[in-house]
């Protein structure tokens, strides 16, 4: 009776709200105290709804790394207690919100500038960088036309409306909207912000029932200027108001400057509608920097630091040449070089020759080798099994079309750093528990399965000898 009496009250238990620190201390004690204090502690429970729950994290990084490694031990152990739970999600929530307050007393003088601002620290971090001007953007044929493109908007509000500038990681386009926004708030109000800012801020209103405010510090701006535009992907409220926002300030002949890292047309899951107004302005993209313009970099920057150290830096040309030649990547990568170089100068007071530069410099020396992306996995495994991308992505279960999109989800889990959500959604928006099956699956069947385990080399081969071809 006392056995029955206590399985009951078990039930009746996981019936109800989970306890969230019985949870985080079995996971503790499933992973160790390492794992948990650098990773599971930062996790907080924001709210449970039928069948998933809600959970946050400090920042996107912590959430990939969690998602990537520990989310299938996490649901484990949050069905142990509650068997209805099926999935979880994750939202960025920042933790430092402590410099809200000691920023009140500035926001009177912050006003008087013609910088508008919804008035709390979210935003203040994202305030327009005065050393990023036009004056220190370093040109080249790479990136000449969205730099003039910058100028003239910076010069005339009414020209090009709105400017979309599009590149990869690290190429400048956050340097250039900051330009033009140094340049236009001397007369106009100007608001400059994240695409993951704005959405923070959209979902922030809305729990707040706010919504009539943040329509205001939007729309009442003269120049608004978007960086990353990517992240509203899959947003669909966030992107209803954003359309909205885009319409209103266009009517009212305000100036919109968005920066994103593919063209329009390649944005997936954006609304066509918002897609089809950033193609109806002026496009411009700032490609790989060419050799030239790495020389003309590396040398600014050289000579940046001689005049800070001059008694510290010595870089002799054939390193800066060597550098200049070698990292390709972007224009942040190679930045990144010189200041390792240098370091390694200053630390060990010396110039360091040509074999210590490389052994400096050896990841990003290796950083073209490694980009291999998610569509040329995708494209290889379709031809190697004579289907077509459509098939491979729609929701039959035939097993000719089974077996390769499963071999393509295994492939891009080893050959790229993304999370599992991240694979998800490249494949169709399919379930992250899905992309973990697949990758079992694999795992499996190459065990005993030798034709398995050498349509995997041979596809490996392909797709990395495809991709080096590529970066060259």
């Amino acid at each position: 009776m006392r056995n029955t009496f206590t399985n009951k009250n078990l039930a009746n238990l996981k019936s109800e709200k989970l306890d969230w620190n019985l949870i985080q201390t079995e996971m503790k004690n499933k992973l160790g105290s390492d794992i948990y204090e650098s990773w599971l502690k930062k996790i907080d429970f924001v709210e449970e709804f039928n069948n998933y729950i809600l959970l946050s994290v400090p920042t996107r990084f912590i959430r990939d790394w969690i998602t990537s490694r520990y989310l299938d031990q996490i649901l484990q152990s949050v069905k142990n207690f509650k068997k209805e739970i099926i999935r979880i999600e994750f939202k960025i929530i920042e933790r430092n919100e402590n410099s809200s307050q000691k920023k009140n007393d500035s926001n009177q003088n912050e006003n008087k500038e013609n910088i508008s601002f919804i008035k709390d620290s979210y935003l203040q971090y994202n305030r327009i960088d005065p050393n990023k001007r036009f004056e220190n953007f370093i040109t080249g044929t790479s990136n000449k036309l969205a730099y003039e493109a910058s100028l003239k908007v910076s010069e005339n509000v009414s020209n090009y409306n709105p400017l979309y500038i599009y590149g990869g990681v690290g190429m400048g386009k956050t340097h250039l909207l900051n330009s033009i926004g140094l340049e236009l708030k001397k007369d106009n109000k100007v608001m400059f912000i994240s695409a993951e800012r704005f959405m923070y801020q959209f979902v922030k209103s809305i729990k707040a029932n706010e919504m009539v405010k943040f329509k205001e510090y939007f729309r009442n701006t003269d120049v608004l200027l978007i960086d990353d535009i990517q992240f509203m992907n899959g947003k669909e409220a966030m992107q209803e108001e954003f359309f909205h926002t885009f319409n209103a300030l266009l009517d009212k002949g305000s100036k919109i400057i968005v920066s994103a890292d593919r063209a329009p047309n390649k944005l997936s899951r954006i609304q066509e509608r918002i897609k089809s107004r950033f193609s109806g302005g002026l496009v411009v993209d700032i490609q790989k920097p060419d050799y030239e313009l790495r020389k003309k970099i590396v040398a600014k920057k050289t000579q940046e630091l001689n005049s800070l150290y001059p008694d510290q830096i010595k870089i002799s040309k054939e390193i800066q040449d060597f550098i200049s030649l070698e990292i390709k990547t972007s224009i942040r990568e190679l930045v990144g070089a010189i200041n390792r170089t240098v370091s390694f100068s200053r630390i060990y007071n010396k110039i360091p020759n040509l074999a210590e530069t490389k052994v400096v410099l050896k990841d990003l020396l290796n950083l073209a080798e490694n980009k291999v992306t998610i569509d040329l996995i995708q494209t290889l495994v379709c031809k190697f099994f004579k289907i077509s991308k459509n098939e491979m992505l729609s929701s039959r279960r035939s097993r000719y079309l089974v077996r390769p999109r499963q071999t393509a989800i295994y492939l891009t889990k080893i050959l790229t750093s993304k999370s599992l959500p991240e694979i998800g959604r490249e494949f169709s928006n399919r379930d992250h528990t899905t992309i973990i099956h697949s990758v079992k699956t694999i795992e499996k069947l190459k065990d005993k399965d030798p034709e398995m385990v050498d349509n995997i080399n041979k596809l490996k081969n392909q797709i990395l000898y495809s991709n080096k071809e590529n970066e060259i």
